[in-house]
C-alpha cells in the first residue's frame, strides 16, 4: 500500500518506480515472495509502480506470489463511498488489476470488504469465470465473519482460501473473543466470535494486516500514548533484546505464535524494516514471553 506516492490523481514518478524495485528486491532477498495488492492502494499507482517493475524485470513474476483485491469504490459522479461485488464490477476490476500489475494472472484474489449487497451465486459466477479463463487462480475474502465466508462458500464450487483481517497487538478483539468466553467483558468485544476457528477448521489462510502497529510499538515516540502502550513499547524492545532480534520480529513473532499459523502483513516499504520483519520466522516466543505481551497491550490482567 506504500508504494506509488500520494492518494491522489497525480502520476506516478520515476522515483516511485526506483523505490518500488528497491521494495521488492528487498523483499526477495529476504525470502518474502508473497506481495498484498489492492486496486485502490494509492489510487492504482501502487499495482501501476509494481507493473512497471514486471515489465522490466519480467523474469521475477515466476517468483512471486501475487494477491490483489477488489470492492471499494471512492466517492465520484455516480454516487458516495460504497461496496461492490456485483459480477461485472469484479471482473472488470481484475482487468484492470491485471493491465496495472502487468502480468496475465493472480495467484490469489480477494473481495476487499464486506458488501451488505452481495449476490452469493453471482460472486461465485463471477469467480468461476475468472478461474476458467486462468485470470485467477485462488480466491479468498478480506475482513469478512465466519457467517459471511459461510454463505459466500455454499455458492462456490471451489474453496476460499484466505480471509485478510486487522490482528496484530494494538487490535486483539481476536483473542479476548477466546478468553473471554462466558466472561461479562465479552459484551465489549467487536471480533465477530468463532471466525479464527471457522478459518483454522476450514483451512482458510488467516493474514494479518497492520502486523507492525504503523512502527509504534517498534520505534515510534510513545510518549503521547497511553501508559499501556508505552509499557508494552518498553515489553517488545526488552523481548527483541533477550532473543537477539528486531522489535519488528517480536510483534510479528507474536501473531506468528498462535496455532491459526497467520500470515502477517508486513506493510512495510522500508527495505530495512523488511530485514528486520524476515527474522521473525526464527522466533518462537515461549508461553510466558506471549502472555506477558498481550496481557500489557490489553492494559489489564485476564480474568
Amino acid at each position: 500500500m506504500g508504494l506509488g506516492g500520494s492518494w491522489s490523481k497525480d502520476p506516478y514518478s520515476s522515483e516511485q518506480v526506483r523505490q518500488a524495485h528497491e521494495v521488492i528486491d528487498a523483499a526477495l532477498d529476504a525470502g518474502i515472495n508473497f506481495f498484498d495488492h489492492a486496486d485502490i492502494y494509492t489510487m492504482g499507482k501502487a499495482e501501476q509502480v509494481f507493473g512497471e517493475v514486471l515489465k522490466a524485470r519480467p523474469e521475477l513474476r515466476k517468483q512471486m506470489i501475487l494477491q490483489s483485491k477488489c470492492g471499494i469504490v471512492f466517492e465520484d459522479d455516480k454516487g458516495p463511498k460504497r461496496f461492490d461485488f456485483s459480477k461485472d464490477y469484479i471482473l472488470k476490476s481484475v482487468d484492470g488489476i491485471l493491465n496495472r500489475l502487468k502480468t496475465e494472472y493472480l495467484d490469489v484474489f480477494l473481495l476487499h470488504r464486506p458488501d451488505p449487497l452481495m449476490e452469493p451465486d453471482e460472486v461465485a459466477e463471477a469467480f468461476s469465470i475468472l478461474n476458467a479463463s486462468g485470470k485467477v487462480k485462488h480466491f479468498g475474502v478480506s475482513n469478512q465473519n465466519l457467517h459471511q465466508m459461510t454463505m459466500l462458500q455454499r455458492s462456490m464450487d471451489m474453496p476460499l482460501v484466505a480471509n485478510q483481517i486487522e490482528l496484530h497487538l494494538m487490535r486483539l478483539d481476536f483473542l479476548d473473543d477466546i478468553v473471554l468466553a462466558n466472561n461479562a467483558q465479552a459484551k465489549d468485544v467487536t471480533f465477530t466470535s468463532g471466525t479464527v476457528e471457522y478459518c483454522q477448521l476450514n483451512n482458510v489462510q488467516i493474514q494479518a494486516w497492520g502486523s507492525l502497529c504503523q512502527g509504534v510499538l517498534s520505534g515510534k515516540s510513545v510518549f503521547e500514548q497511553p501508559l499501556h502502550i508505552q509499557q508494552t513499547a518498553d515489553l517488545v524492545s526488552k523481548l527483541a533484546a533477550d532473543y537477539q532480534t528486531s522489535a519488528e520480529a517480536i510483534l510479528l513473532a507474536f501473531l506468528m505464535r498462535h496455532p491459526a499459523a497467520i500470515q502477517p502483513i508486513i506493510g512495510t516499504t522500508n527495505p530495512a524494516r523488511i530485514k528486520a520483519s524476515v527474522q521473525a520466522k526464527n522466533i518462537n516466543l515461549s508461553r510466558e514471553h506471549w502472555y506477558s505481551l498481550y496481557i500489557a497491550a490489553r492494559g489489564f490482567e485476564l480474568p
